[in-house]
């Protein structure tokens, strides 16, 4: 006939063999389903008997395809900027009223205390006297905060004979090109889980000493001293780890209020404290950011908890709005449009993003949802002293004795950390089911 019509018409003409018993139709079984030279399609490959054993090989074919989710969304949506200086100034009192969103203003209290009488708040008599009464010298409080640079490194190796026999018979041709890859989506993933890091790793000296030595987590940035607390009290974690939580950018954040974000987590972290998700505790420390003078820019969490909120909006008859990003480097911004947007779910026009290792707060016997982190990234940042390179070095490059070894050896760096100038202005809800 010489057609091909179907899929059995292919197979038959493809490996349809002219010997005796091998040819055309009688590839196909009886119940239609299609053998080939290996066994039914839909099922495990197998190696044929007999005289066509020898010409059996088993095709893979030279793409690698990841079966893993290897997103990093939290990396990715945090602001770049270079560290140009080892930490920074910050305005951490008024000269009078107190260091709260709303001045502390009383019927009395001292010029320039923190709770200050009303009439002395500027108002003078005429002629007033210089240094007395209502016109006296006052001044702000600064505080200086600095962070040390974090370096992040992943190394990897592979042999002579491995880089070679990778471009011959079904092999994935170039190993190297492979491999860096492949490296360089989990060096990213790991920034990645850095950033979103739970409180209760923090603080363990014997199992993770060196836990510092990853970037901060962005969840000891937005906490609070009464978070710490909380969750000490009600065995989320040890008071040595809370000391070490309370440790952040040289300064201990018990004793520098403006150090707290703000922070809704209720009435603490046993399993009768846990809460549902609703849409007025989104909106309350919304407004609360607000008013400390943040301006949440995007709110990062699971796609458990975006869900729970698509279905409380559905039930409402409401729904998310959806919004164009259009990402930014170092200040550069991309031409808006399909090529470098991404569109995403917003809540009150601000993008949420989901991030898939995102961890739940609540009680250990609680199976929670994702929290929500309300990022300001104007005062949010990740510093970076040297961006990600890729170093290789061995045999293919003249030079085995550098590495020590008949092969190559590759590795990824970056250098940087999380940086925040606005703490109040950072938000987070937990202890969500």
């Amino acid at each position: 006939m010489g057609y091909i019509n179907t899929i059995a018409d292919l197979e038959a003409q493809s490996y349809g063999l002219n010997m005796a018993g091998y040819a055309g139709n009688d590839l196909l079984k009886a119940a239609g389903a299609l053998s080939g030279l290996h066994t039914t399609h839909d099922g495990a490959q197998t190696a044929p008997t007999g005289h066509l054993a020898s010409l059996y090989n088993q095709v893979y074919g030279q793409k690698v395809w990841s079966m893993l989710n290897r997103e990093c969304n939290a990396l990715s949506v945090i602001s770049k900027r270079p560290y140009t200086s080892s930490g920074w100034r910050v305005l951490s009192e008024r000269p009078a009223g107190g260091s709260n969103a709303a001045l502390s203003i009383g019927t009395s209290g001292a010029i320039g205390a923190a709770t200050t009488s009303a009439d002395l708040i500027g108002g003078v008599s005429e002629n007033q006297s210089i240094g007395s009464g209502a016109l006296q010298a006052i001044a702000p409080s600064y505080s200086q905060l600095y962070l040390s640079p974090k370096t992040v490194a992943h190394q990897f190796e592979f042999s002579e004979i491995a880089i070679e026999m990778a471009k011959i018979d079904d092999g994935i041709g170039d190993l190297r090109a492979q491999m860096r890859e492949d490296m360089g989506k989990h060096h990213a993933e790991m920034q990645n889980k850095m950033l979103v890091m739970p409180l209760e790793f923090y603080g363990e000296p014997t199992a993770l000493a060196d836990l510092e030595d990853n970037y901060t987590s962005l969840y000891k940035v937005i906490t609070s001293t009464s978070e710490i607390d909380q969750a000490d009290t009600d065995n989320l974690y040890s008071e040595a780890q809370g000391d070490m939580i309370n440790n952040i950018y040289g300064t201990d954040r018990t004793q520098a209020s403006f150090l707290d974000a703000t922070v809704d987590y209720g009435d603490g972290y046993v399993a009768a404290d846990v809460r549902s998700l609703t849409l007025a505790r989104l909106n309350n420390l919304i407004r609360d950011l607000r008013i400390e003078g943040g301006s949440p820019k995007v709110i990062l969490t699971g796609y458990d908890t975006i869900q729970a909120l698509a279905d409380l909006l559905q039930a409402q008859e409401r729904f998310m709005d959806r919004k164009e990003i259009v990402p930014t480097v170092n200040g550069v911004r991309g031409v808006k449009g399909q090529e470098v947007g991404f569109r995403v779910s917003t809540y009150y026009d601000i993008p949420l993003i989901p991030v898939k290792d995102m961890a739940s707060t609540t009680h250990s016997s609680v199976t929670g949802i994702a929290d929500l982190m309300f990022l300001d990234t104007d005062h949010l940042w990740l510093s970076v002293m040297k961006p990600t390179q890729y170093l290789e070095d061995g045999i293919t490059n003249g030079n085995p004795f550098g590495v020590g070894r008949l092969g190559n050896t590759g590795l990824y760096r970056t250098i940087g950390e999380v940086g925040c100038s606005f703490f109040k202005g950072q938000g987070k809800i937990t202890n969500l089911q």
